[in-house]
């Protein structure tokens, strides 16, 4: 990898209060990787420089046919004062399939996590101290021939930036949801199953409209029977049906439309871990509030590499408003939340081998 250290990067002192400051996507750290791709050659020899703008003509395939993918994931600090990847193997594979459907080039799993894993050294000191906290980690890739042609891009550009992040949500409350009817997220065929900026940018009116009746954030129900439930905003879905140790966690499962989550599907293991039973599900709206009103469903949490875990309360449609557990963060979803972080922040054994040591 060719490394070109960024000559004006901030000093500890400067660099520590941006830090201290949380937040989500408000600094970034002094360099980011690049890597160049063409049909030709494949993919160049990556390089770690100063984070800064870049230059693109006006005529760029990604700026008129939206040929992008993106992932998100996080490092965090250890009890040792190391620092460790969540499951960057499972971004790496995630990151590939997205492309294989944008018709972009696959990464190997190995370069990707190389770029990663330079980016984290070299901007160590940008990692937060405190559990919750993470550096954020934003790999993505994009389409960069030149031309007005409708066809795959035979150039393409990934690039790997990141973040200090605090909390996403704050954890000790409950966000109000918006079902929405009008909009959907994604359909059999499409692009559901990838993380690319198209899907997030047909949300932002759904997000809008959620805004409008006071939530927090929009729901998403199937586009061909428009009852099943699928997504909130960018994140996956969990309910908790009984209490204690009878208690099952489910989730909807994935039917080729909804993004799989990478914290979605290490819930499922971790509920296991903590005794739980589980189960991938089709949940519709009515069973949600049917289940709401009987006492069946006793907690909801969405969840997501941004947020971690995050509890719902309230949920607000065309059909009603229902609110589950009184609007307060569930004792389950919190257990969970914090099982996760502590896996993650190495206070938890790791028997999944999940966790990646970086330094």
């Amino acid at each position: 990898m060719k490394i070109s250290l960024n000559p004006q990067a901030k000093d500890a002192a400067t660099r520590d209060a941006l830090v201290a400051e949380g937040g989500f996507g408000k600094y970034y750290t002094d360099h980011m990787v690049v890597c160049e791709w063409n049909e030709k050659d494949g993919w160049s020899e990556p390089e770690l420089k100063a984070y800064g703008p870049i230059s693109l003509d006006p005529a760029t395939a990604v700026f008129h046919y939206g040929q992008e993918i993106f992932e998100g994931m996080k490092a965090y600090r250890q009890p040792d004062g190391g620092i460790g990847l969540f499951r960057p193997e499972a971004n790496a594979r995630r990151f590939a399939k997205s492309a294989n459907r944008l018709a972009l080039p696959e990464m190997p799993e190995e370069l990707f996590i190389q770029t990663v894993e330079a980016l984290v050294k070299q901007d160590a000191g940008w990692v937060p101290n405190k559990v919750g906290e993470s550096l954020y980690i934003r790999p993505f890739m994009f389409a960069t021939e030149v031309g007005l042609g409708v066809r795959p891009s035979n150039k393409a550009l990934y690039m790997l930036i990141a973040t200090p992040a605090g909390a996403y949500f704050d954890p000790s409350k409950a966000v109000n949801v918006w079902i929405s009817t009008e909009y959907v997220r994604a359909a059999q065929g499409g692009t559901g199953e990838a993380k690319c900026g198209g899907n997030y940018a047909a949300s932002l009116v759904a997000q809008k409209a959620a805004a409008k009746e006071g939530c927090d954030q929009v729901v998403w129900i199937d586009a061909k029977e428009r009852k099943w439930v699928e997504e909130m905003g960018g994140m996956n879905l969990y309910f908790v049906k009984g209490s204690g140790a009878d208690a099952t966690v489910i989730t909807p499962k994935l039917t080729g439309t909804l993004l799989p989550g990478i914290t979605r599907d290490s819930i499922l293991s971790v509920a296991k871990d903590l005794g739980y039973k589980t189960e991938e599900v089709m949940l519709s709206i009515d069973n949600w509030r049917d289940g709401v009103a009987s006492g069946e469903i006793t907690e909801i949490f969405a969840c997501g590499t941004a947020a971690v875990v995050s509890p719902v309360g309230t949920a607000k449609s065309a059909m009603g408003t229902w609110v589950t557990g009184g609007g307060q963060p569930g004792k389950i979803t919190m257990q969970i939340r914090n099982h996760l972080l502590g896996i993650q922040h190495g206070s938890i054994n790791d028997t999944h081998k999940w966790m990646r040591k970086v330094i």
